[in-house]
């Protein structure tokens, strides 16, 4: 039985998710498709890449990944199908795919799209390919292969002796801030040392919770979600919104414009004492 994720930004209030998982049940009625999001934003790929990465672990070798993100961006004559960790990942050629990887696949082919106008004439198309992957075990089914794609690459934490900063990577629907810093390097550049988190120039946090509980009602929290990465908190309150904390956009970085009078902020520094 074939599995087939589907990952979009184009919501669901209309019937276009349904009438793209009818394209594929055409082709392979005993598909099992499963969604992972459709309210992916069309421009925030490391927010796409967060979402992505830390659901497709969870399923078995040979599983189909369809990412449809800011697909009409820009012309496009193919779609990008990889073979990545004994998995297929088939999206827009606009940089996702690296995002999401971490480095340029060694198998990759073009699916063709180029006589294709409207969405649903695209993933018809990706149906059809999708079909002959999995019917000849082979990713060559799909297209010619191609090594020229564009590559984007995650944000990475910035280091210094005593320091380290993040950026705000995810925003969750209770308002849980994410940061891209995981467990792993933050114990690496800790060594041990007492630490501060700081945002919004002087909240602080210093001391990482094992879970949501372990504070009380209201108060600020650090802990290592899930997915293995930083994350604060408060308490049955929303984080983001009252500290007026976004996710990072490199534009309003560098210009540190404001919206409706109230500064946003985008990164979090944590000082090693």
């Amino acid at each position: 039985m074939p599995i087939l994720t589907l990952t979009t930004d184009i919501g669901q209030r209309d019937y276009l998710v349904g009438a793209i998982k009818g394209q594929f049940v055409n082709l392979m009625p005993t598909v099992n498709i499963c969604d992972i999001t459709h309210y992916l934003s069309q421009t925030n790929f490391p927010q796409a890449a967060y979402t992505c990465n830390n659901a497709f672990r969870y399923y078995p070798p040979g599983t189909f990944h369809l990412i449809i993100v800011n697909l009409f961006d820009s012309p496009s004559k193919h779609l990008v199908a990889a073979k990545h960790k004994e998995q297929y990942i088939i999206c827009p050629d606009n940089g996702i795919l690296t995002m999401i990887t971490g480095n340029k696949p060694k198998e990759m082919v073009a699916i063709e799209i180029d006589k294709a106008q409207t969405l649903l004439e695209i993933t018809q198309q990706v149906a059809w390919k999708i079909a002959a992957i999995h019917d000849a075990k082979k990713l060559s089914e799909a297209g010619p292969a191609i090594s020229d794609i564009v590559e984007k690459y995650p944000l990475r934490a910035t280091i210094g002796p005593n320091w380290m900063e993040g950026q705000i990577l995810f925003i969750d629907n209770f308002e849980n801030v994410v940061i891209n810093i995981t467990r792993e390097e933050f114990a690496e550049q800790r060594k041990g040392r007492s630490f501060k988190i700081v945002f919004k120039r002087n909240e602080t946090i210093d001391t990482i919770s094992d879970n949501y509980t372990s504070v009380s009602e209201s108060e600020k929290l650090a802990w290592f979600n899930s997915a293995g990465y930083l994350e604060i908190a408060l308490r049955n309150g929303n984080m983001a919104g009252l500290f007026g904390l976004q996710g990072f956009n490199e534009q309003m970085q560098q210009t540190g414009s404001a919206t409706d009078n109230k500064w946003f902020y985008q990164t979090v520094r944590i000082f090693f004492e």
